[in-house]
């Protein structure tokens, strides 16, 4: 494979080491709700207090250890622990079965496990090929060892004697593997992304540059810091950056979201689409839909009043205090982000994905193209492998600094997506306008080919289903040459409106007609079933399509 174009030379380490000393009395992170609460100082002598234990333990650089558990200031003291030791990180989503946790943690060899007590119960150790020692996430405290030795972190920790003066970290080089990221994926059991220190400075470094975030401020972190995007835009930024991450363990839902932004107050926002899809939904949409309100927006000089009050309250909504929110990890519905920009709501929609830890493309709120997904990040080049189909789409392709070292013990699966260029084939369809802004089609696995070999998009019918009556989610694909469509509808509305079945029956039959008027003949859909449960997904909230074609 050729040299990638872009080299990144700022060593993990080092920075790490200088926003220690330069934060030391500063908080770094904490549980929100909780009791745990670390300045950048304890997480200093923390990290060393994990190396001596490490030490202790015969752990070598480039051993590997595992965490599993949900957010907090301990998961995130034990990764950086030990990834500025020069072990290998690896994350482990805690919606993982038992069983496949056993398998990870025996495929990827680790040697320690980092665990949140509820979720070690019913894991069997006696099936464990190379785990050594499991330690609690909740006190670091020993829950089991192969073989018993003396002494623990804590009990290291209180010995350790350092201030801002006398500390240091282990030299570590940047091409080493820093962690290892299995997701869950959409298509079955996930491979393991070989992220290298440079890999993840780059991200950090990028988003230093060109996030509103800076020293001191706060934000809240409620994406799984298990998976990429969370991992790299709610702990290691901001931690780089010298902010306070408070960390939400609970499942994020609207009501509780809403709570901690009201405390928590955070300057910048990172999240997945679902979650500002719900709150359009569920509290904006049946407001603007009233006939009077929706009069009273097209009135020149009422219109923009009201939507300044709307804007307001979806600020105060999320804290009041950020300058941006930044969507990713699934389509973002047109019908929000339409009406977000009407409002001059300060978002952005970026694009990445695990193998590039995870930022490919971004642009700042106020300089983003509506419908793009912004343009390639410092030190990343894309390019679209055209499907000759006619159009200007296709696969879309990257390079640079922040793309994997390749899949762990898997040659045949890297070289399917590494090309001797080093380009890393994204498996998704987009284009470039003339500006540089990338837009999103879909998947190339999910295409369906028309009946006269056009190329159909699911994703793009989805999205019109998903904005009409009674629609919560949806998922298109083809089945006997005919594609149809599944629909979780919106029952909380079912509900409240006492819809009966028969009329969802009908209002479905309804949708179908809209739908198929808004779509060219070839990609028509044939029916519309209705589901009676939500589709089951992954941690980024994107439905496991494999489970349902």
């Amino acid at each position: 494979m050729k040299t990638q174009k872009f080299k990144f030379d700022v060593n993990f380490n080092e920075r790490l080491e200088h926003v220690l000393n330069k934060n030391w009395n500063l908080i770094a992170v904490s549980d929100y709700g909780g009791t745990n609460r670390y300045t950048y100082g304890d997480c200093a002598r923390l990290f060393l207090a994990m190396h001596e234990f490490f030490n202790k333990r015969k752990i070598k650089k480039g051993d590997k250890v595992a965490v599993l558990g949900r957010n907090s200031a301990n998961w995130a003291v034990s990764y950086l622990g030990a990834v500025s030791y020069g072990a290998v990180i690896v994350p482990i989503l805690p919606d993982f079965h038992k069983d496949d946790v056993v398998h990870l943690l025996n495929y990827s060899e680790s040697k320690i496990l980092f665990v949140q007590p509820g979720l070690f119960d019913g894991i069997e150790i006696d099936r464990f090929l190379h785990t050594e020692i499991v330690i609690s996430l909740q006190d670091f405290e020993i829950i089991w060892e192969k073989k018993e030795k003396e002494g623990n972190i804590i009990e290291i920790e209180k010995k350790i004697k350092i201030d801002v003066d006398n500390f240091s970290l282990p030299k570590i080089d940047n091409d080493d593997i820093a962690s290892i990221v299995y997701t869950s994926g959409t298509s079955g059991f996930s491979k393991g992304v070989c992220l290298t220190y440079a890999n993840l400075m780059s991200n950090i470094v990028y988003a230093q540059d060109t996030m509103p975030l800076y020293p001191g401020e706060t934000i809240l972190s409620f994406l799984p810091i298990a998976h990429c995007f969370g991992c790299a835009f709610e702990f290691l930024f901001p931690f780089f950056t010298g902010c306070h991450i408070n960390f939400l363990a609970k499942m994020p839902t609207p009501t509780i979201l809403i709570e901690a932004f009201g405390r928590a107050r955070p300057s910048l926002i990172l999240s997945v689409p679902l979650i500002i899809e719900k709150m359009y939904y569920k509290k904006i949409k049946p407001v603007i839909e009233k006939p009077h309100i929706k009069v009273l927006l097209k009135a020149p000089l009422i219109g923009p009043q009201i939507k300044k009050k709307i804007k307001k309250q979806l600020m105060e909504t999320f804290g009041g205090k950020f300058r941006e929110i930044v969507i990713g990890g699934a389509a973002f519905s047109s019908e929000v982000e339409n009406f977000l920009r009407s409002i001059e709501f300060p978002f952005t929609v970026g694009y990445g994905m695990t193998e590039c830890g995870p930022l490919i493309s971004y642009m700042p709120w106020n300089k983003y193209a509506p419908g793009s997904v912004g343009k390639a990040v410092d030190r990343m080049e894309i390019k679209i492998n055209l499907l000759n189909d006619g159009t200007k789409s296709g696969e879309i392709l990257v390079r640079g600094a922040n793309v994997m070292k390749g899949y762990y013990k898997n040659h045949d699966a890297t070289k399917e997506v590494l090309d001797d260029d080093g380009w890393l084939h994204s498996g998704d369809v987009g284009y470039l306008d003339e500006e540089g802004n990338l837009y999103i089609n879909g998947r190339i696995k999910n295409m369906i080919l028309g009946p006269s070999g056009q190329n159909i998009y699911p994703e793009e019918i989805e999205a019109k289903l998903n904005v009409m009556p009674y629609v919560q989610e949806s998922l298109a694909f083809s089945r006997n040459g005919k594609i149809v469509a599944l629909v979780y509808p919106d029952m909380e509305r079912i509900d409240k409106e006492k819809i009966s079945e028969n009329d969802l029956k009908a209002i479905m039959e309804q949708n179908l007609r809209l739908l198929n008027a808004k779509l060219p003949a070839y990609s028509k859909v044939s029916e519309i079933k209705i589901m009676p449960e939500e589709f089951q997904k992954t941690p980024k909230k994107s439905i496991k399509r494999f489970l349902y074609e």
